[in-house]
């Protein structure tokens, strides 16, 4: 961890590193007059991402809800389909799930991973099922041997959400090829961000051409202006692209302090009661996204609000876990309707909360915040 913080400054609980050649990436690009949906940094940006994720192509998008909502496009998801995803998501997961008309089929998670646990998959699915969506939640890897051997028993696709996930590995190979097709933000809170952006990758040909069509306005790409299907402009800048060739040259070096940052977290947090830390399986290489903790109020004295509350008070920002999806109002009625029981989702939901995590950290901040999270236990 490098870089130097005054004592008393408040610390994010995610910024950017843009300490390498982001900015004279895009004063090339602006020179170059390159500044909208093609140019040489959006051709590279989709050769070097397709590179860290093992896979045949990456497609450029304009941010990751997007990239979510190609994905249900190219595959065919559309009114009448169900679409199985877990509620502890950003909700952009189901959201996307219902731009395209279909029904979001909300499944608990894991105690192991907290992601979809495939012991409850099997039982949410009907006739209707067409797929589901299989998150990285928190950058741990989702388990998908064992959702593939589902999805492969009943003819389904699976969607990789790997939004807060990029360069996570999962059994010896990274995520975004495991799946149909893999969806990544770069939001700027992400492991690697052009402010906003996304990315599709994919490994069948006839998929990636059925994408590039329906992201660029549905044009055929042998006859100029000639549209056969109804598309969507859902491109990529070349400004932005720029930005996130510049983030893939340090991506090794960002994810080694970020994992520093972990370590240190790990290390200085072990043994205070009620402080749980995610878990991490036996096959998974998680990515360094933000660093999550659990807070059992009976054993550690306060709930998890006191302890944000208090963390605030104190200059640190963080943040809770997301609420589930299927307890709130858009999703709320169809979701008693079926009759969902998502306890562990709601436990967790409840406990969970993410400290600040980015590789401008220094040590001195890692051990500033454990050091509030000790003193918060009563």
């Amino acid at each position: 961890m490098t870089g130097f913080r005054g004592a008393g400054e408040r610390i994010p609980v995610a910024a950017p590193d843009l300490s390498g050649n982001e900015e004279r990436y895009v004063v090339d690009a602006i020179r170059s007059s390159w500044i909208s949906s093609t140019g040489p940094f959006l051709d590279r940006f989709e050769r070097d991402f397709s590179a860290l994720c093992a896979t045949r192509t990456a497609i450029g998008v304009a941010n990751g809800t997007i990239a979510l909502h190609l994905a249900l496009l190219t595959l065919g998801a559309g009114p009448g389909d169900q679409v199985i995803v877990p509620s502890l998501t950003y909700i952009a997961t189901a959201n996307a799930v219902k731009y395209v008309g279909a029904e979001p089929v909300f499944v608990d998670v894991d105690p192991a991973t907290w992601c979809l646990d495939p012991s409850r998959v099997e039982e949410a699915i009907t006739k209707r099922t067409r797929g589901m969506i299989a998150v990285h939640l928190y950058g741990h890897p989702a388990d998908m041997d064992a959702l593939g051997a589902i999805a492969s028993r009943h003819d389904m696709w699976i969607v990789e959400d790997g939004a807060e996930a990029h360069g996570a590995v999962y059994r010896g190979r990274r995520i975004g090829g495991l799946g149909t097709i893999g969806t990544f933000s770069f939001y700027g809170n992400k492991i690697i961000t052009s402010g906003e952006g996304g990315a599709i990758t994919l490994n069948d040909p006839m998929l990636e051409r059925r994408a590039r069509q329906l992201r660029g306005q549905g044009v055929d790409p042998g006859r100029r202006y000639w549209f056969p299907v109804i598309g969507y402009n859902f491109r990529l800048t070349n400004i932005a692209a720029a930005i996130l060739c510049a983030q893939l040259e340090r991506f090794d070096d960002i994810v080694a302090r970020r994992r520093t940052v972990f370590e240190t977290y790990r290390a200085a947090l072990a043994g205070i009661p009620g402080i749980g830390i995610q878990p991490v399986a036996p096959w998974a290489e998680p990515a360094p996204w933000l660093f999550c903790v659990t807070v059992d109020a009976h054993r550690y004295g306060r709930t998890r609000d006191e302890l944000i509350a208090r963390l605030d008070e104190s200059g640190i920002e963080t943040r809770p876990f997301f609420i589930p999806i299927h307890l709130l109002p858009p999703y709320l009625h169809e979701s008693q309707a079926r009759h969902e029981h998502l306890p562990v989702t709601e436990e967790l939901a409840a406990r969970g909360m993410n400290l600040p995590t980015h590789s401008n950290l220094t040590e001195a901040d890692v051990e500033r915040i454990s050091d509030a999270v000790r003193r918060g236990a009563r």
